[in-house]
């Protein structure tokens, strides 16, 4: 049995002061940040945004309480990094995590992905007819 098609993302909380900072420095690396609210894939975002939000500040016992009302976002991976069916490269992990580390107090993450339904991107406008 096939999986189902799905996209490799990262599960992040943001600071929503500094995620406009982080989708720019994303978009540099070829990658893409989706808030969970308003993710074309979610019937019902905000409800999904809550449950994704508690269940990380929740299983960090304390940890991540600071984070109680950050911004869940899905951190997908451009095609650059994409080679066919391969697995995504050890380099596209790392590229990830340092820049994540690098916003210090203004993430949580784990060093994980999880798969979710391939979000639908806008075609090129040089390409439509």
């Amino acid at each position: 049995m096939r999986r189902a098609p799905h996209e490799n993302v990262a599960t992040v909380l943001v600071a929503p002061r500094a995620l406009p900072d982080l989708e720019l420095a994303l978009m540099a690396l070829d990658m893409r940040a989706w808030p969970v609210r308003t993710a074309p894939i979610c019937e019902d975002g905000p409800r999904q945004e809550f449950q994704i939000r508690r269940r990380l500040v929740e299983s960090h016992h304390g940890d991540w309480d600071v984070a109680a009302d950050w911004t869940p976002v899905w951190i997908g991976f451009g095609p650059t990094w994409i080679t066919g069916e391969e697995p995504l490269p050890w380099a596209a992990h790392e590229a990830l995590w340092r820049l994540l580390a690098s916003y210090g107090e203004h993430v949580r993450f784990q060093k994980r992905l999880s798969g979710i339904s391939p979000m639908p991107l806008p075609r090129d406008v040089t390409t439509q007819a």
